[in-house]
């Protein structure tokens, strides 16, 4: 007998005899009810949209179970996240009861990730597949068997995510291979992105949002906690030894480099600090989550819980992934972290420490506060911080939630998430334009600081951006592209406004030309694309000019998204606040001293509500901007006034010689040219001339030559072009 091993990937679901005893809540009973009028059509793409906390998984879950699966119908459940994959498949097992299933006493689920099960494994009769996005877009013929003839309903969570292109091809395979689909997309966030974006998942999701709630109805009804938010400031510095590759890493990619993240986790007086902060208040702050900044900081904050708790009766616990635990020396399996998250549901641990691992998809509702004591720079990432502890009285939680925020000393050099204008902004819909202004200011100028930096290194020459007009160096506004992994800002100026603009609108055929399907563009291909980009779309002669790094970020970004990402434009009038010729100017016509311009440049700079302190940074960097501009009034700097422009008849690449294509754009050039040479070739190896048919076994007497001449219309394409002799390429040339 063959030994046989259980696979809790795929389990059959006998429902329970009589009714649910988990009772939804309002919310969620009119959330199934607007789905229910929806579904009278014959297909549907539709939001539902809930704040964290509101139950967006149990809804879906109970009604599909009496809509879909009772109906005969297939589900197809798209996440991006293991924990999500497996919360989705609990909820389906532990709502399953006779009441909503009249028609079917028993149903499957198959979960299909690189943790689970694999796409080779998928069975025709499978009724629920719950799959891992990146799982699935590689495998997904597997599907084609599955989908064939079948009514389906494809839930894609938190689907915020869905304006990339991985989640559209699937949408649309699926939409090509099954009889019929209706599409249902669950998030809390469904428009924090870019009005471009807002208007990919309006594409999507054609039949917007079916149901919507926010915070403050869900806090009015007890369902959520009342959140408070507590500041504590450490007071200190961390930006005295961060550089610009240091500052891109964290802007970026919201990732703290590994020497500074050392620094922090291992700041004794901090750890203490935070340690202290928990046990002053632990009968208010209760069950407890922190977050911290790495796997090396959650081990020492785990000993000093336990080390200073211990007379309070306080336990402690960190979770850590499996997956790098080299990094410490210690190894915790899956199974472990779950065990210490069922200790601490039971309520025999009060503190549980963990990077990121308790965001989407872990139900801890006993949790009364959460320790944030990793900054991030990404609204997504604060947004589920925050809402681990956000279950409300009625939903198993609490009736308050604390949210504690350990600040320390950047000197602005980062825009970190403030916690509570976040959940002021994203729940309650309502932002204060001063306060969103400042914040945006406040990236423009993190964004500025490399220019910045260069100006204050004797070794760099800035004399071209010295010499042009200071407003021409305060910036229109910023591209602010953001993906999963990373966010990043490009300054536009007026003399890169126009190129921008035309290199995005063209970015489609950018794509297709380099034939980019994916949405991962491979280096060295990257290499070349903003090669081409930087060639056909600005000009040497721009300043402030392109920035390398901008055009590699802005083809990542579309690659993956494909949509025109967010322009925050710069106010006018704060642009004109910013321009600090008037002040020059101000100094040089009374005739100031030293102590006298001394003391007006700090009057403003420590003016109260004064932009210039958000933009400029440091006062060092406004000084300096100010005494170029006394230099050039000095006579000491010519200035480059703006000229008038031309703009030259634009011809299309394909309408110009090979060789000038060669010269121009070689990579290009050159690939057709040995293209058009590689085909020419026999059986033998030999260059073959296309008139005579003469065989060379060099090149040294052949050159290529249109087809159709480009005086009559031809165009330097492959199909266009031919090899031919020298003799027969000057007897076509007399003809």
């Amino acid at each position: 007998m063959p030994i046989m091993i259980s696979n809790y990937n795929s389990q059959m679901i006998t429902p329970a005899p009589g009714k649910n005893p988990r009772m939804l809540y309002e919310h969620q009973t009119e959330a199934e009810q607007a789905l229910t009028i929806i579904n009278q059509k014959h297909d549907f793409r539709t939001l539902l949209v809930l704040s964290t906390g509101g139950g967006k998984t149990l809804t879906a879950v109970h009604w599909l179970l009496r809509n879909g699966v009772d109906q005969g119908r297939k589900i197809l459940w798209i996440a991006h996240r293991h924990l999500l994959l497996e919360q989705a498949a609990d909820t389906f097992i532990q709502n399953a009861y006779m009441e909503d299933m009249l028609n079917h006493t028993c149903f499957n689920y198959r979960i299909i990730s690189g943790r689970h099960d694999k796409p080779i494994h998928i069975r025709d009769t499978d009724r629920i597949l719950i799959v891992g996005k990146d799982s699935i877009i590689r495998s997904l013929n597997r599907l084609d068997n599955w989908l064939a003839n079948e009514d389906i309903f494809l839930i894609i969570d938190e689907a915020h995510h869905a304006v990339a292109k991985s989640y559209q091809k699937i949408i649309h395979y699926v939409e090509e291979h099954a009889k019929s689909v209706k599409l249902l997309g669950l998030t809390a966030t469904p428009f924090r992105t870019s009005d471009a974006e807002k208007g990919a998942l309006k594409q999507i999701f054609t039949d917007d949002i079916v149901y919507k709630t926010d915070l403050s109805t869900l806090i009015d009804k007890k369902i959520l906690a009342t959140p408070y938010f507590d500041d504590c400031e450490t007071n200190i510095p961390f930006s005295e030894q961060l550089g610009l590759k240091a500052m891109k890493s964290i802007e970026h990619l919201d990732f703290i480099p590994e020497e500074i993240a050392r620094k922090i986790g291992g700041h004794s007086e901090r750890n203490k600090l935070i340690v202290r902060k928990y046990l002053e208040n632990h009968e208010k702050y209760g069950q407890t989550i922190v977050f911290a900044i790495d796997r090396i900081h959650a081990v020492a904050l785990n000993k000093l819980f336990n080390e200073m708790g211990k007379k309070y009766g306080i336990r402690s616990e960190f979770i850590i992934s499996s997956e790098q635990d080299i990094i410490i020396g210690i190894t915790i399996s899956n199974q472990e972290n779950e065990k210490k998250i069922e200790r601490y549901r039971r309520g025999e641990i009060q503190v549980l420490i963990n990077i990121n691992i308790l965001t989407e998809g872990t139900d801890l509702p006993q949790t009364h506060t959460v320790f944030l004591t990793r900054p991030t720079v990404s609204t997504v990432l604060m947004t589920q911080m925050v809402g681990r502890a956000l279950r409300g009285e009625k939903a198993g939680g609490t009736k308050e939630a604390y949210i504690v925020s350990f600040i320390d000393d950047w000197n602005n050099k980062i825009a970190w998430v403030n916690p509570k204008s976040l959940t002021d902004a994203e729940y309650n819909e309502s932002e204060i334009n001063a306060e969103k202004q400042k914040t945006q200011l406040h990236l423009i100028a993190i964004s500025k600081i490399e220019e910045f930096a260069l100006m204050a290194d004797a070794n760099v020459d800035t004399s071209r951006l010295d010499c042009i007009e200071m407003i021409e160096r305060i910036p229109l506004g910023m591209y602010m592209l953001s993906t999963f992994e990373w966010n990043h800002q490009i300054l536009i100026y007026n003399s890169t406004e126009k190129a921008y603009q035309s290199l995005i609108q063209d970015l489609p055929e950018i794509m297709e030309h380099f034939n980019i399907e994916e949405e991962t563009i491979p280096d060295e291909l990257l290499e070349q694309m903003t090669d081409y980009c930087i060639e056909n779309y600005f000009d040497e002669h721009m300043i402030p000019s392109c920035n390398r790094s901008d055009i590699e970020h802005l083809l990542a970004f579309y690659a993956q998204k494909a949509v025109e990402p967010l322009f925050i434009t710069l106010d006018e009038l704060d642009r004109k606040k910013l321009d600090v010729s008037d002040i020059a100017k101000k100094i040089y016509d009374e005739d100031m001293s030293n102590r006298q311009k001394k003391e007006y440049i700090e009057s403003l700079w420590e003016e109260e509500g004064s932009i210039v302190r958000i933009f400029y940074s440091k006062l060092y960097f406004f000084k300096r901007m100010i005494d170029i501009e006394l230099d050039k009034l000095d006579g000491y700097l010519k200035i480059n006034y703006a000229a008038p422009q031309t703009e030259a008849e634009q011809r299309r690449l394909e309408e110009i010689p090979l060789q000038k294509i060669i010269e121009l754009y070689p990579n290009i050039g050159i690939i057709l040219r040995e293209k058009v040479y590689h085909r020419s070739r026999n059986q033998k190896g030999h260059y073959v001339c296309a008139c005579c048919k003469e065989e060379y076994r060099t090149r040294e007497f052949l050159q290529i030559d249109h087809i159709l001449p480009m005086a009559k219309g031809g165009l330097t394409v492959e199909e266009n072009l031919q090899v031919l002799c020298r003799r027969c390429n000057m007897q076509k040339s007399d003809k």
